[in-house]
């Protein structure tokens, strides 16, 4: 079994003295100069330099080469749309999520100006940011809407790249039209507190109250710290409890909202009726409780 060679020592003083003969040693194995005991230098032939190097030098290429095809193959995965542009704003590279937004073969983008793939870009101030991007490499990101079709909000970021620059696009319209849903419940809300003759509360899906507005915390005669986390059923005359937790029950099996007559007790002992709406209050992936409106009415005989 062949075994490495140990590689000879020599001290520095010794090194200077005999240089002609520790080179000729260095052709054969390695020659380690030492400094004060401790091993500071060695000495190998031209060869074996060489090898040394070109060895690093072929794992620093295949290193690169295994980094770009990396950065590649991710660009071409991600789901958000890449469109890599050069100084002309001509197309030089797109992605395949680009691809589908666009609705045309990515290969018959390649070289045609983007002011033409893109149609709402002339009229766009993206345009604008995009020579900003390729003339001082100034970077750029926003929601836009409109540079594609009517009514698609795209998030575009422009990002400096050595042959230009590349637009990264994500499709957020359903975030905006979450944004509007929110305003537009938040207006409800914000009507109803101005009516004051609608009380409205949360519940959890275990039926505990998590707010109330200031209407239905006076038609209770109490405030909103009383009532938090108390079961809304224990607002109600012991005789209406159980058609709530029926009419709650259905609302969270079918999702359907429901209205009803019933009675809710006040602080001081007193009766009052009232029409309540159930609905349910949908998250991602399951319930999150529900809202009831309280409107004051005429009670029905409990059934």
């Amino acid at each position: 079994m062949a075994t490495a060679q140990e590689p000879q020592r020599v001290s520095a003083a010794d090194f200077i003295r005999g240089f002609a003969n520790w080179r000729l040693q260095s052709a054969r194995k390695p020659v380690v100069v030492t400094h004060h005991g401790k091993d500071a230098h060695v000495l190998i032939s031209l060869d074996e330099y060489r090898r040394l190097d070109g060895d690093v030098a072929g794992a620093v290429a295949e290193t690169a080469n295994l980094l770009q095809a990396s950065l590649a193959g991710l660009v071409e995965s991600v789901r958000d749309g890449v469109i890599l542009i050069d100084r002309q704003r001509c197309i030089a590279a797109i992605n395949p999520a680009a691809s589908d937004m666009l609705e045309i073969p990515a290969a018959s983008l390649i070289g045609e100006d983007a002011t033409t793939v893109l149609p709402g870009l002339k009229d766009s101030l993206v345009l604008h940011h995009i020579i900003r991007l390729l003339d001082h490499r100034e970077r750029f990101s926003g929601d836009v809407p409109g540079l594609l079709r009517p009514r698609l909000w795209l998030h575009v970021d422009l990002v400096p790249l050595p042959i230009g620059g590349a637009m990264v696009l994500r499709d957020v319209s359903e975030a905006m039209e979450n944004f509007a849903t929110s305003d537009m419940r938040q207006a409800m809300l914000d009507a109803i507190e101005v009516d004051g003759g609608i009380g409205h509360a949360r519940i959890s899906v275990r039926e505990s109250v998590e707010s109330a507005n200031a209407m239905l915390t006076d038609l209770l005669g109490v405030d909103a710290a009383a009532i938090r986390r108390v079961r809304f059923s224990a607002l109600l005359a012991v005789g209406r409890r159980a058609a709530f937790a029926e009419a709650l029950e259905a609302v969270f099996r079918s999702g359907m909202p429901a209205r009803f007559a019933s009675q809710m007790v006040t602080r001081d002992g007193g009766v009052i009726d009232v029409v309540l709406t159930i609905a349910e209050v949908r998250g991602p992936y399951a319930s999150d409780g529900a809202v009831i409106l309280v409107t004051r009415g005429m009670a029905e005989a409990p059934s």
